[in-house]
């Protein structure tokens, strides 16, 4: 790629949490710390059940006139919708699906970051980590005309997604199931462990302070035909962990740490992990 390019993310949707209360109320139910969201800086987060297991991700940013929008998963802004209601009781705020409205964009490649002010649009740098590029929230239909870059396939930024082993919603992180820290949510900036408390926060907490991490999502190579999402992966007929999402010859994968030096099998297919540079392992740490 010589320049930036935008993909359309159509699995990403929209709500919207408008209100006086709007702030404190997210505040005290998300992982990360919403005080810090501008209208071009944008944090990710999650919202855990109360035992600490993985609903939903979303990006939140500031849309002016007392709005704030979460770019989460499309077909599950509905169930997000309904799950923050239940905890809205006197706080004066308004939760709405605009999914149907507006369009997720991601603008990636070189130079990428030159395009964090779109007019007519809300844009704001992703903040997991600067290669992923610029996030862009746009009225339906829109996207091409605003943004007036080349459209690339989306297979093409699932291929950047998948080489920097970054998780995308329930299609990596299995609902009710999944663990933050074992998901990289520390290490992209997606818990804030100053911000006081929030729904799931306790069990959060102790996995860090304990040094409770015995797995974690790694990006993989496929050496094989790829294994569909859920397929085991084995280590001398032992399962250490399972395929996530994945795309030709790459995948997300959930490992146990203990198993990253031998020859791991999945489906037929030889599974290799890379450990990114964002990644910290307790080795490292305590080397």
């Amino acid at each position: 790629m010589s320049g930036p390019a935008f993909s359309l993310l159509p699995h990403r949707g929209v709500v919207a949490v408008s209100g006086e209360d709007r702030v404190e109320f997210l505040q005290g139910l998300i992982s990360n710390d919403v005080t810090r969201i501008g209208p071009a800086r944008a944090v990710w987060a999650a919202l855990l059940t109360p035992q600490g297991r993985f609903l939903n991700d979303m990006f939140l940013v500031d849309a002016g006139f007392g709005t704030v929008l979460l770019e989460t998963e499309r077909e599950r802004a509905p169930q997000l919708v309904k799950k923050l209601s239940l905890y809205k009781l006197r706080s004066k705020v308004t939760i709405e699906d605009r999914s149907g409205t507006m369009d997720v964009a991601v603008i990636f490649g070189p130079d990428a970051e030159k395009h964090n002010a779109v007019p007519g649009a809300l844009s704001y740098a992703d903040p997991r980590l600067p290669g992923l590029g610029v996030r862009v929230l746009v009225a339906a239909g829109q996207a091409a005309k605003l943004l007036g870059l080349p459209e690339a396939p989306l297979a093409d930024y699932e291929a950047l997604r998948l080489s920097l082993g970054v998780p995308d919603g329930s299609r990596d992180l299995p609902v009710e199931k999944a663990l933050l820290l074992e998901s990289g949510f520390d290490e992209l900036h997606g818990v804030d462990f100053d911000k006081g408390c929030y729904m799931g926060q306790e069990l959060t907490a102790r996995t860090k302070y304990r040094a409770l991490v015995r797995k974690r999502l790694f990006p993989v190579k496929v050496e094989g035909e790829l294994p569909p999402p859920g397929t085991a992966i084995e280590r001398d007929g032992k399962e250490v962990g399972e395929i996530r999402s994945g795309q030709g010859d790459r995948a997300i994968a959930m490992l146990r740490l203990e198993a990253l030096d031998g020859v791991l099998t999945a489906g037929g297919a030889r599974i290799v992990p890379h450990k990114p540079a964002w990644m910290r392992l307790p080795e490292a740490e305590n080397a």
